[in-house]
């Protein structure tokens, strides 16, 4: 039995988020620099939204979105997918790790969650539910003014 973790719950560790971010700004930089030698690859604009690192960081989980929807996701996943190598060999390029992490890519569902959270938040009945008690009776006392 280990003492003194210092995470107690079941999210990341603090390594773990570091190392997902070091690896984030690495494949976002190679992808804008375009230095992959794909040419389709070069042609597309891929968002690299965020990368989660599993416990031991031998494996890291790279959620892409190519930018205003220029090529289907699937595509863009595929050819991120072909050159895994050539990406991961940059990647431990920068980083010091004992192991450079196999690198998997998963289309980035955030702007699909954002999207929904703005329509929830505009709907009529959650407005209502979200007004406080104060602001009803301040909008009465000025209609009767």
């Amino acid at each position: 039995m280990s003492k003194n973790r210092s995470s107690s719950g079941d999210g990341p560790t603090q390594r773990q988020l570091r190392v997902g971010e070091l690896i984030r700004r690495t494949l976002s930089d190679v992808l804008n620099r375009a230095e992959i030698h794909d040419p389709d690859l070069n042609r597309m604009s891929i968002t690299v939204g965020e990368v989660r690192c599993s416990n031991d960081l031998k494996v890291a989980t790279v959620y892409v979105m190519p930018l205003m929807g220029s090529v289907p996701v699937e595509e863009a996943i595929a050819a991120l997918a072909r050159n895994k190598f050539e990406l991961r060999r940059h990647v431990s390029a920068q980083l010091t790790l004992k192991y450079a992490p196999d690198l998997r890519f998963r289309p980035d569902a955030t702007f699909d969650q954002l999207d929904e959270t703005r329509r929830l938040f505009s709907d009529e009945k959650v407005r209502r539910d979200l007004a406080t008690p104060g602001d009803d009776a301040a909008a009465d006392d000025g209609d009767d003014a």
